[in-house]
């Protein structure tokens, strides 16, 4: 076996590139080398010998009965000594001596191979790791580029974006860092594989590395949500009675969330049970604060939400987190209400409800118990939906909401001009304390 083949068949067996793309590259090369050396106006092919295992390069030329151009032209008489049925404009490839092009083309066939083998590297890399999208992988923090950090995975190198990074975390060189892959991408230099630390993903991957019933699919995520560093919420399922999937993922003594925290740097965690009832899921994830009433909106995608008054701070959590992520987790509007200031509103609305016609108690508390604790909300419905809730003719139920639209607008003047008097007074007070 020649040098070049055995070459070839070495490549091809550690580097996993097809020998036929290994030859097609050397032939370029080797025709490169030649019409560079020769001129492009010469008519040139590289072909593999595959008995001999060396690329030969062939000359074409015309054969005339007399030459015009030396370069692309041959005799009759010189042609039939390559191939004794030559005739007259036959075109005739005539071998070339390539050990003439020596050490430049076995270097430019040495750069071929290296480069065949970075780009099969490139893919083969690239190949791996796209259908590895969704995965949690760990590295050795190894250079920081301009606030990116690179990470070491072994094979390949992937990059934490400033963006996908948490604020409140700090490495050092040489750290060990698990991270989420969000996207890879073919770039010219290689595979760009892009970590992130505050994707949600992360998470619901680490608890299924810490929960088997996860994995195994007895438990099922049904969507996390995360302000990185801080909070998230995670809501779990199980379709089998005998499991608890919010007690599992917690495990003995908080063992298997411990251990997810510590991972995500002290980033506290509330295990929600998923519910297919919308209202029942909101309140699990408004957790901990405990829920006295729901008031839903299925137009709008509202719930309000109704908490005793003490509960309140709890249920808003700090800087509104925890009813923000509630909200991001179920996909519900949240509208939270202590339950003081819904008496207040009730009260109101009654109030205004009173001064109608025909409108006593009885169907003012009717409208109250039904969640009408807004006068706004009344003044919006229909006459039809309004004599079916009340039990009247719908022309009755039209008149009652035109009557009530125009008491609205009048207790908005009230208030208005109250509130003019009120600053009025206080201006004029300012002035008598400043002449004092």
């Amino acid at each position: 076996m020649s040098e070049l083949n055995r070459i070839l068949d070495q490549v091809e067996k550690d580097k996993g590139i097809d020998r036929k793309i290994l030859i097609e590259a050397l032939e370029l090369a080797m025709l490169t080398v030649a019409q560079k050396k020769l001129g492009l106006e010469h008519e040139i092919e590289a072909q593999y010998n595959e008995e001999a295992g060396e690329i030969e390069l062939f000359e074409f030329k015309t054969v005339v009965e007399k030459i015009e151009n030396p370069e692309k032209e041959l005799t009759v008489k010189e042609a039939r000594k390559i191939d004794p049925e030559a005739e007259v404009n036959d075109s005739l490839g005539v071998k070339l001596d390539s050990t003439e092009f020596g050490r430049i083309a076995a270097q430019a066939a040495k750069q071929v191979i290296i480069q065949k083998v970075r780009e099969a590297e490139r893919d083969i890399t690239y190949n791996e790791y796209k259908d590895r999208k969704g995965e949690v992988v760990t590295g050795i923090l190894r250079r920081v580029e301009h606030k990116d950090l690179i990470i070491d995975l072994g094979k390949t190198e992937g990059v934490l974006l400033e963006e996908e990074q948490v604020a409140k975390e700090r490495y050092h060189i040489g750290d060990r860092i698990q991270a989420f892959i969000s996207n890879v991408h073919h770039k010219t230099r290689g595979p760009q594989i892009v970590l992130s630390r505050i994707h949600p993903g992360l998470l619901i991957k680490l608890f299924e590395v810490e929960v088997p019933e996860i994995y195994e699919g007895v438990i099922k995520v049904k969507g996390a949500v995360r302000e990185p560093g801080d909070r998230a919420k995670i809501a779990v399922y199980s379709e089998d009675s005998d499991v608890d999937p919010v007690g599992a993922c917690v495990g003995m003594k908080g063992s298997r969330v411990q251990n997810v925290v510590q991972e995500l740097r002290g980033e506290k965690i509330d295990i929600v049970e998923w519910d297919p009832d919308p209202a029942k899921f909101v309140c699990n994830a408004i957790a901990p604060a405990e829920v006295q009433k729901v008031i839903i909106d299925k137009e709008s995608k509202l719930m309000q939400i109704i908490v005793a008054d003490d509960q309140l701070s709890l249920a808003i959590g700090k800087r509104g987190q925890n009813v923000r992520l509630a909200a991001q987790l179920t996909g519900w509007k949240i509208d939270l209400e202590s339950e003081s200031v819904l008496k207040k509103k009730t009260e109101e609305t009654k109030k205004i409800l009173m001064k109608l016609e025909d409108i006593d108690a009885s169907f003012a508390d009717l409208l109250i118990k039904q969640g009408f604790s807004d006068i706004e909300d009344i003044a919006v419905l229909s006459g039809a939906d309004l004599a079916d809730m009340l039990g009247m003719s719908e022309d009755k139920a039209t008149t009652i909401l035109e009557e009530l639209r125009v008491l609205i607008e009048k207790e908005k003047e009230t208030k208005k001009n109250e509130t003019l008097v009120e600053k009025k007074e206080e201006g004029s007070q300012e002035n008598n304390d400043t002449k004092e």
